[in-house]
């Protein structure tokens, strides 16, 4: 495959994989970055304002505007930092986990009903690459994580 041919492969994957996305994340009542502060909070725990910054991809403007409409939907409490009485670290609530699970398995219903759509070699091939993208995703929170302590993007 040429480059050329495998960039454009590429351009192609990556605007399915966000059309889709999009589409199963519309009826969520959350934006994509409110959604992605919850599931880091899940997985890494509580997290400063900075560094969530670093980890969403957004500006700390951006976390703490995210933070602030999390924190009065009642998704998540700010704590003060026990390292420093200045920084505050975010925690997901109760609330936000049990909100959370449920539009992830309501996303997740919308695409099993779009999985079943499929013809059967389809079906298997979409689902024969969720390991390889999976892993994929997971060098990309390393790459990530690596690159936290350095300048953020900006936007959401």
């Amino acid at each position: 495959m040429s480059a050329e041919t495998a960039g454009d492969t590429a351009l192609d994957l990556l605007l399915a994989m966000h059309k889709l996305v999009r589409s199963l994340r519309r009826r969520s009542g959350l934006s994509p970055t409110q959604l992605q502060v919850l599931v880091h909070l899940v997985e890494a725990g509580p997290t400063r304002i900075g560094e969530l910054a670093a980890r969403v991809s957004c500006s700390q403007p951006t976390a703490t505007t995210v933070a602030t409409s999390l924190e009065t939907a009642g998704l998540v409490r700010r704590v003060p930092d026990t390292s420093d009485g200045r920084a505050i670290t975010l925690h997901i609530t109760e609330t936000g986990r049990d909100t959370l699970m449920t539009i992830a398995r309501a996303q997740a219903d919308q695409l099993r009903a779009r999985l079943a759509t499929l013809a059967d070699a389809d079906h298997e091939l979409v689902l024969a690459a969720v390991p390889v993208l999976r892993r994929m995703a997971t060098d990309l929170n390393v790459e990530v994580a690596g690159s936290a302590g350095r300048s953020t993007t900006t936007g959401s």
